[in-house]
């Protein structure tokens, strides 16, 4: 009988099925938890890009994005859906775009296919949820600021001409998707999405005009922390 009683109060204290709002606040503790250190990771990273230590920097840079990865893959409601499964096959493809992107020798190309895939990932998670609407407000300034951004590089792309079209293209359809994510459906989630999308662009377009056109103060800090913001929001939109 004691024993009957002693069973009872273990169900009553750890049921076996978990409770959502236990779910819920467990997921979001985590989260909460790497999220600040994918925050330091990104800090070190700049810091050591700034300041020349390398050693550092080959450490912490893929260390940010594997920790921005596991942001997505800790939804706050332990589902992830194939929303967030494209999202993280996004990251870890950026993953490697980050590390050909470091490395001493010229991986260039190789980075630029390794985003173009992310993106593509990205493009895969925003369509799904809209109509493909040509929203003149949306698309516009989009595809304005793609040809002069493009124009502008043009020149010294030289061999490169062809794969930066088709990344420009590529980013620019995944911000454009993003924002008429958010025009349509609205909500936290599209919303982190889009302004994510937004600050890579604008960190793809500073590490353009940094290599191909002028080089500018404080690239790095500029570069990084937009790339490092843009891949947290949309880790965190999942």
């Amino acid at each position: 009988m004691f024993r009957s009683v002693l069973d009872r109060l273990k169900s009553m204290l750890v049921p076996e099925t978990p409770d959502t709002a236990v779910v819920i606040f467990t997921g979001g503790v985590m989260r909460l938890m790497v999220f600040v250190l994918a925050i330091l990771a990104a800090v070190i990273c700049i810091a050591s890009a700034t300041t020349g230590r390398k050693r550092s920097f080959y450490v912490s840079k893929p260390l940010t994005t594997l920790l921005i990865l596991l942001i997505a893959a800790l939804p706050v409601d332990s589902s992830l859906g194939w929303y967030g499964w494209f999202i993280i096959t996004g990251l870890f493809f950026s993953l490697f775009g980050d590390i050909f992107l470091m490395l001493p020798s010229d991986r260039f190309k190789e980075g630029l296919v390794a985003f173009l895939l992310a993106h593509s990932c990205y493009i895969a998670a925003f369509l799904p949820d809209i109509e493909l609407r040509l929203t003149p407000y949306v698309l516009l300034p989009i595809l304005g600021f793609g040809i002069w951004i493009y124009a502008k590089l043009y020149q010294s792309l030289r061999s490169l001409r062809i794969p930066v079209l088709v990344y420009t293209g590529a980013i620019l359809a995944m911000a454009w998707l993003a924002l008429e994510r958010l025009q349509q459906i609205g909500g936290p989630g599209p919303f982190l999405a889009a302004t994510g999308a937004l600050f890579f662009v604008a960190s793809d377009c500073t590490l353009a005009w940094n290599r191909f056109v002028e080089k500018l103060p404080a690239a790095q800090i500029v570069i990084l922390g937009t790339y490092y913001t843009a891949q947290l929001l949309i880790a965190a939109s999942t």
